[in-house]
C-alpha cells in the first residue's frame, strides 16, 4: 500500500486525542497538513506531530496542500453548514459521530457524499474495536450455518460513566477563545425543548444505536420508549427482539458497556472498554450448548493490544485504499437519526417525560 497523505482538519480535544495520534502511529499514511482556527494552538499541534503544513482554516488547506482524504474533527452541530464545500472536492473524510443532529441535514449531506464521488466515513469507533468485529463476524456464521438455531435476543447497555479514562491528559490547550461558528438549523418536527433531548440522545446514546445495527447485521424499528428515558425497545427487520438499557446505574470511575445477543443454543458477550483507553480492546465472551452429547464450551479469544480508535483509524486509511472495512458510511448513519427520532416520537406520544442521562 502506498502512504495515504492525510490532512487534518480540527485540532481540539477529540482532534488531537482520539484521532491526531492514532493516524501518527500508522505505517501507510502520514498527516501532511492540519487546519485549526486557533493559531496558537494549530502552531502547537503541527510542531509537536511534526507536520509540516499547517493552515488556518479548512479553505485555505485544501486550496493548498495535496492530500488523498481528510479527518475532520469538528462538534456535529455545525457538519451541515461546514460540510458540502469540502466535499465538493471529492476527497474521502472521516469525521465524529453522528453525522449530523437532524435526518434532514444528514439525508442531505448523504446526498452530496453520493453526488461528488467522496466518502463520508462517520467514527463509530465501536464497530472497528476488534472484540465487536469479532463478535459481529461470528454472529454472521451463526446465521449462515443455522448450527445454533435462531438469533433471539440482543441487549445494549451504556451507564454513564468515566468514558474519557484520563485519555486528555496530554493534550495541547491554549487560552484562545474559539472562533463563532454558526449553528446548523434544529431538527424538524420538534419544539425548542424537543430539540434539546434529541441533542442529548444523539450526542450520548447513537454510538449504541449503531452497535445494536451493526451487531444485528439489520435495521431495526422502535417499538418502545420508555417514558423515563431508561430504555428503547426495539424489533430488527427479520423479527429479532432487542433493547438499549441508557442509564440503568451510573459510575464514576468505571465505564461498564456491553452487549448480549443470544441464539438458541449460545450467545456472545461482549464487555468494551472506554472510548479513551490505550492499548485495549473489548473482550468477547462465545457460549455454546449444541446440546445432546456435545459438552457445553466457553471460548474467550485474545486480541492484539488496539484499541479502538487506533483500529479505526487503520480502517480509515485502509478504506481510502479501497478496501473492505467496517466502517459507517453517510447512508448508513442516516438510519441512526432516524431511529434517535423515532423513539423520541414514540416517547411523546407516551407520557413526555425528559431523558433522564
Amino acid at each position: 500500500m502506498k502512504k495515504i497523505r492525510l490532512g487534518f482538519i480540527g485540532t481540539g480535544n477529540m482532534g488531537q486525542m482520539a484521532h491526531l495520534r492514532n493516524y501518527m502511529t500508522l505505517p501507510h499514511c502520514e498527516v501532511v497538513a492540519l487546519a485549526e482556527l486557533r493559531p496558537q494552538l494549530a502552531a502547537q499541534v503541527g510542531a509537536r506531530f511534526g507536520i509540516p503544513e499547517v493552515y488556518h482554516d479548512h479553505e485555505e488547506l485544501l486550496a493548498k496542500a495535496k492530500v488523498d482524504a481528510l479527518v475532520m474533527i469538528q462538534p456535529f452541530w455545525i457538519h451541515g453548514g461546514l460540510l458540502p464545500a469540502v466535499l465538493a472536492h471529492g476527497k474521502p473524510i472521516m469525521i465524529e459521530k453522528p453525522l449530523a443532529h437532524s435526518v434532514e441535514i444528514a439525508q442531505h449531506l448523504s446526498d452530496l457524499s453520493a453526488k461528488h464521488h467522496a466518502p463520508i466515513y462517520v467514527a463509530y469507533h465501536k464497530r472497528s474495536d476488534l472484540a465487536s468485529v469479532a463478535a459481529a463476524e461470528k454472529i454472521r456464521e451463526w446465521k449462515a450455518s443455522g448450527k445454533f438455531g435462531q438469533m433471539r435476543y440482543v441487549r445494549v447497555t451504556m451507564p454513564p460513566g468515566k468514558w474519557d479514562a484520563e485519555g486528555f491528559a496530554s493534550r495541547i490547550v491554549t487560552d484562545e477563545k474559539y472562533p463563532e461558528v454558526k449553528n446548523d438549523a434544529p431538527p424538524a418536527g420538534f419544539d425548542k425543548d424537543g430539540a434539546h433531548q434529541n441533542f442529548l440522545l444523539v450526542n450520548f446514546y447513537i454510538h449504541q444505536i449503531n452497535l445494536l445495527r451493526y451487531l444485528l447485521g439489520e435495521d431495526f424499528t422502535v417499538t418502545t420508549a420508555d417514558a423515563n428515558g431508561q430504555y428503547m425497545g426495539i424489533r430488527s427487520a427479520s423479527g429479532v427482539s432487542g433493547i438499549l438499557e441508557m442509564a440503568p446505574y451510573h459510575t464514576t470511575l468505571d465505564w461498564q458497556e456491553s452487549a448480549l445477543v443470544g441464539f438458541d443454543k449460545g450467545y456472545l458477550h461482549l464487555d468494551l472498554p472506554a472510548p479513551m483507553v490505550l492499548d485495549r480492546p473489548g473482550r468477547l465472551r462465545v457460549f455454546e450448548d449444541l446440546g445432546g452429547t456435545e459438552t457445553p464450551k466457553q471460548i474467550e479469544p485474545v486480541f492484539a493490544p488496539w484499541h479502538a480508535m487506533r483500529s479505526q483509524a487503520a480502517n480509515f486509511v485502509r478504506a481510502v485504499a479501497g478496501e473492505k472495512t467496517p466502517l459507517c458510511t453517510a447512508q448508513d448513519a442516516t438510519k441512526d437519526l432516524e431511529i434517535a427520532r423515532d423513539f423520541l416520537h414514540l416517547q411523546q406520544k407516551g407520557a413526555g417525560i425528559k431523558l433522564s442521562f
